[in-house]
């Protein structure tokens, strides 16, 4: 695994304020912040398998976050985007709303740290006092520094 959550996350690459109000806009919106990331070499096949992926089967982890993921070939290495919408995203056929979006791109030759990171982020998100601080973060770095606060504190 490269390291912390807190590793995988750029200012740039986080969207607190997610303007789209679907599911697949949402996806969309989150997604196209990886668009020119070094570690994806082809976006357009990267995205394409994320929504094939999501069609499958729900990337609702419940308590109101998603983790919409793709392993695949278009990723050199574990990139990770993050989107926060405040009102919520209808997500599944459940009607489950959704506040918080880690979209997770990983090589399919790595499945150990595809599911490290996934492992990692469950239990950073486990806890509704830290989902709200990740809720309330006013800025992307306060957001990554939030992410730091709860992995020093779970000794991640």
């Amino acid at each position: 695994m490269p390291g912390k959550i807190t590793s995988l996350l750029d200012p740039s690459r986080i969207s607190l304020h997610v303007q789209g109000t679907r599911r697949t806009a949402a996806l969309n919106e989150v997604a196209r912040l990886l668009e020119g990331h070094p570690e994806i070499p082809n976006f357009g096949g990267f995205y394409d398998e994320l929504l094939a992926r999501d069609r499958l089967d729900t990337t609702c982890l419940g308590n109101g976050i998603a983790l919409p993921h793709a392993r695949t070939e278009h990723v050199k290495q574990i990139v990770l985007a993050v989107g926060r919408s405040d009102a919520g995203i209808p997500f599944d056929a459940t009607g489950e709303i959704v506040k918080l979006f880690f979209v997770l791109g990983t090589p399919k030759s790595k499945p150990g740290d595809y599911l490290a990171v996934v492992s990692a982020l469950c239990k950073l998100l486990r806890d509704p006092a830290d989902r709200s601080a990740l809720l309330t973060a006013a800025t992307p770095e306060a957001f990554i520094a939030a992410v730091g606060t709860i992995e020093t504190r779970l000794g991640l």
